[in-house]
């Protein structure tokens, strides 16, 4: 196992692709954002470093295909589902695309389901109060279309669903193992 940081925004990771290669990993886990992530695929492309690697939702955006190129494909990324695929979303899903709306686009329907939670807090207290509205979510729950979701003491949701997908230089992702 190696553990090795990398400074964000440096532009020349060789030296951590050296160190890999020398370890004898099989596998990256990176937990930064998608311009590094990208440079890194990239210059282990050019060295031939051969093994996967993954991160998490801050990986998982197009703009990595133009840094790493062909590298990306096979990238590994954990995002939220893809609550467009739920039959019950199809109306959502339509009323997206009519607006010019990416509705499998990061973070559209968890944006959506948050917005819909708010307005319910609002509705279910009858006025704009921060404290009565938290206080009212965390004791009801909220249909939305990442399913009913409930709040946990402190404030985090108590279920979320989180999927892994594989990366493709085209731009898409697909459910790994799918």
């Amino acid at each position: 196992m190696l553990f090795e940081g990398i400074n964000a925004g440096d532009s020349d990771y060789s030296a951590v692709i050296t160190k890999l290669k020398g370890s004898g990993a099989d596998f990256v886990y990176y937990g930064g954002y998608h311009p590094e992530m990208g440079l890194l695929l990239r210059q282990g492309a050019e060295q031939n470093l051969g093994i996967p690697f993954m991160g998490p939702e801050g990986v998982g955006n197009p703009d990595i295909n133009a840094i790493a190129g062909d590298a990306v494909e096979g990238m590994l990324v954990t995002l939220p589902a893809d609550f467009t695929q739920d039959a019950s979303n199809e109306a959502l899903v339509k009323a997206f695309k009519e607006k010019g709306r990416d509705p499998g686009g990061a973070f559209q329907m968890t944006a959506y389901a948050a917005t819909q939670a708010l307005v319910a807090g609002l509705k279910g207290v009858g006025k704009d109060d921060p404290v009565a509205v938290a206080k009212y979510l965390h004791e009801n729950e909220v249909k939305t279309p990442i399913g009913t979701i409930s709040w946990n003491e402190q404030g985090d949701l108590k279920e979320f669903k989180f999927d892994v997908f594989e990366w493709h230089k085209d731009g898409s992702k697909t459910i790994y193992g799918k």
